[in-house]
């Protein structure tokens, strides 16, 4: 681990309850890889509130080879869960947003400004685990000169990026920002997904923490890790606290 996970024995620990907001998970049921049922939904979401949630902005995947959602299919959905949460005594804030895999079918959305942001101007993008898609430059000066800002999902994950920080460097002067997944830093994924999150966080470039959350599994792992050193370490730098 770096230095900079080293425990700090003055400062107060810090969990999830200090992000207050998470802002990346698969919470809608049935229209991607995430809760499958209203049900799990329910249940992912009374365990996040359990943690100190006081907001979700759920992203669902819009990805037209897998994933064919539209902003009226996820805001149908987003009304489904609001009202069961009402109905279940939830006391929770849920939004919706999207998370927006980069290709041609994106590119349309583009132009006819049919995002949905994670709030003000912000949009969730994220592209193959294989390799970034030729037009992902052009894709973000897209984005930008029509008012929005993007962010880029998971950017720890990308695996042929981990040999050269410099392809970060590019994204961040392109006016990117980057979202880690918490659960980058509790080994649930590979080593160098790990290796890769701790080095982003001391360059500090990462803007924003999520739980990319789809599953009970990815909760059970979320509960674990909540005290670990690097976990609180990483809240304290992206919140200031």
């Amino acid at each position: 681990m770096f230095n900079f996970f080293k425990k700090n024995n003055n400062a107060a620990p810090l969990g999830y309850r200090d992000l207050k907001t998470d802002m990346h998970s698969h919470l809608l049921p049935g229209i991607d890889d995430g809760a499958p049922t209203l049900e799990e939904s329910l249940s992912l979401i009374r365990q996040l509130h359990a943690l100190g949630y006081q907001k979700l902005v759920t992203t669902p995947h819009v990805y037209t080879e897998f994933y064919p959602n539209t902003s009226a299919i996820i805001q149908e959905k987003l009304a489904l869960v609001r009202q069961a949460c009402v109905d279940e005594g939830i006391d929770i804030t849920i939004d919706a947003a999207a998370e927006y895999f980069m290709d041609d079918h994106f590119a349309q959305l583009l132009e006819k400004g049919d995002l949905l942001p994670l709030w003000d101007n912000l949009v969730l993008v994220e592209m193959s685990f294989m390799g970034a898609p030729p037009q992902l430059e052009q894709y973000l000066f897209r984005l930008q000169t029509k008012g929005f800002v993007p962010v880029l999902a998971h950017p720890e994950r990308y695996g042929f990026m981990h040999h050269d920080l410099r392809q970060y460097e590019r994204l961040k002067d392109l006016g990117c920002k980057f979202q880690l997944n918490l659960l980058s830093l509790t080994g649930y994924y590979e080593k160098n997904v790990v290796q890769t999150a701790e080095k982003l966080l001391q360059k500090g470039w990462i803007d924003f923490l999520g739980t990319d959350l789809h599953h009970q599994r990815h909760m059970d792992h979320l509960k674990a890790a909540e005290q670990s050193k690097a976990m609180r370490q990483a809240i304290k730098m992206v919140t200031g606290r």
